[in-house]
């Protein structure tokens, strides 16, 4: 099985790394004494501090190795273009209107499956739409099936996020 790439930005990854640290230092420090009181309140069978501390502790430890995979994984966006649509690109897409649904134009960045967020304008290049529209340029159009219906986007501009 070919490994996962995860494309992301500078500021992403860094913030990624100031994660992981925190969890490896501060919070399994935290954890580490949880377990400690709650193995003081004696038997270990009848103790539900003991087995919350317990799985507390493998929800840390998953979420570490995880976060380690990821940065093990990841590959730092260099360069956005302003000619196609890609890993990094704000892009301004129309959406023709369908169903009950009226015409709509959105402007999105398109971002690596850990750094999007929706409230920002931020989609997943593994999301329907991220992905359909990776590759295209200004003036092309695409379709996306979803639930709702099948989309019908136009690319209207490609542009460079320099806010991270």
């Amino acid at each position: 099985m070919a490994e996962h790439i995860e494309q992301m930005s500078q500021a992403h990854y860094d913030a990624l790394e100031q994660q992981l640290a925190y969890l490896i230092g501060t919070r399994r420090r935290e954890v580490a004494d949880q377990l400690a009181e709650a193995r003081s309140y004696g038997d270990l069978s009848e103790n539900a501090e003991y087995d919350e501390a317990r799985n507390e502790q493998a929800r840390l430890e998953t979420e570490i190795a995880e976060l380690e995979y990821t940065l093990a994984h990841a590959e730092i966006i260099q360069t956005v273009s302003v000619d196609e649509v890609g890993n990094g690109s704000v892009v301004t897409l129309k959406r023709e209107a369908f169903g009950d649904n009226p015409e709509k134009i959105e402007t999105l960045k398109i971002v690596g499956r850990t750094e999007s967020d929706y409230a920002k304008g931020w989609i997943s290049d593994e999301s329907p739409i991220g992905k359909a529209a990776l590759h295209k340029r200004v003036g092309d159009a695409f379709i996306v099936e979803a639930p709702i219906g099948v989309m019908t986007f136009h690319v209207i501009d490609i542009s460079m996020d320099n806010n991270g």
